[in-house]
């Protein structure tokens, strides 16, 4: 198997782009699209100030070493999410990751603001899934700390197989106002809102695992103990076997929604945007939903 390139032997081969690549001509290819994506849909400047959310994993560092290789301003968050061992080891990553490279990064400890509470004690308490309390104290994290430290705007890792099964559980229930969200770049609204990337949209998994893979980046490999079951899961798996029959439908599927269709459900977006009544954060509803879960938080 040759390089589409250079024709050098190649160590990876890409099904959905019906191309294989060597290591340096796979890396040039990966970069490329991604800056593609970044200056198509201008998700933000050289001179502006990012604030990238990394969790140890192999996305978010992927994409923290891609903007700060190409000279982007960035500083990382990691979330300390109180998941047991999951979350030490996911915080370590994320350390010893930064301490190489020598940037900079914020740890938050989200246990502080929910009375030593981890997400999954305050998912019992709501009665509902881990994976939306763990969304909702995310949210309010990025925002909070982006906009108390003068970030412009907040750069996510998720990949094409994140947004791709988001994308189609979105659908099957047609969530219009969830369809509205859905886009690579959230802007920002007013000050309260800070602007929202995924520069990874159309990046595969397998993607980023050869990227963090060639550029001997570390990662945590363990899924987090709360994802099995997941609705999302499910998606994926459906997808995969499409693009196993079909090669490219992820792609495909998600990048005509963002052309052609999206458009079409970003009202919803902003006839329910306000601002929380408690916190001054973005919110769809009267309270938001971070403060909500923290008053149940303070119940004994």
């Amino acid at each position: 198997m040759k390089c589409r390139s250079c024709r050098r032997k190649a160590v990876t081969k890409l099904r959905a782009h019906n191309s294989a690549f060597c290591r340096d001509c796979f890396l040039l290819f990966f970069r490329r699209q991604v800056h593609r994506a970044i200056k198509s849909l201008r998700m933000f400047e050289p001179g502006e100030r990012i604030l990238v959310a990394v969790s140890g994993g192999k996305d978010s560092l992927a994409l923290w070493d891609l903007l700060c290789s190409a000279g982007y301003n960035t500083t990382g968050l990691h979330l300390a999410l109180g998941i047991g061992a999951y979350s030490t080891a996911s915080r370590e990553k994320t350390e010893r990751f930064a301490k190489s490279r020598g940037l900079e990064l914020i740890v938050a400890d989200v246990t502080e603001g929910t009375e030593q509470r981890g997400v999954s004690e305050l998912a019992r308490r709501q009665r509902r899934s881990t994976c939306s309390v763990c969304g909702v104290i995310k949210r309010h994290y990025f925002d909070t700390i982006a906009a108390e430290r003068g970030f412009s705007v907040i750069a996510t890792g998720h990949n094409l197989d994140d947004e791709a099964a988001r994308l189609l559980a979105n659908v099957l229930r047609w969530r219009t106002d969830y369809l509205g969200k859905q886009f690579p770049v959230l802007e920002q609204r007013e000050p309260r809102f800070i602007r929202k990337v995924r520069p990874f949209y159309l990046i595969s998994e397998l993607e980023t695992a050869t990227y963090a893979f060639l550029r001997g980046i570390d990662y945590v490999v363990e899924e987090c103990p709360y994802a099995a079951g997941a609705t999302q899961l499910h998606c994926k798996e459906a997808l995969n076997r499409l693009e196993e029959a079909m090669p490219g439908t992820k792609r495909a599927f998600l990048s005509e929604f963002v052309a052609r269709m999206q458009q079409r459900f970003s009202g919803e977006v902003e006839r329910g945007a306000r601002a929380c009544q408690c916190c001054g954060r973005p919110s769809y509803g009267e309270t938001c939903s971070f403060c909500r879960l923290t008053r149940v938080a303070t119940r004994s």
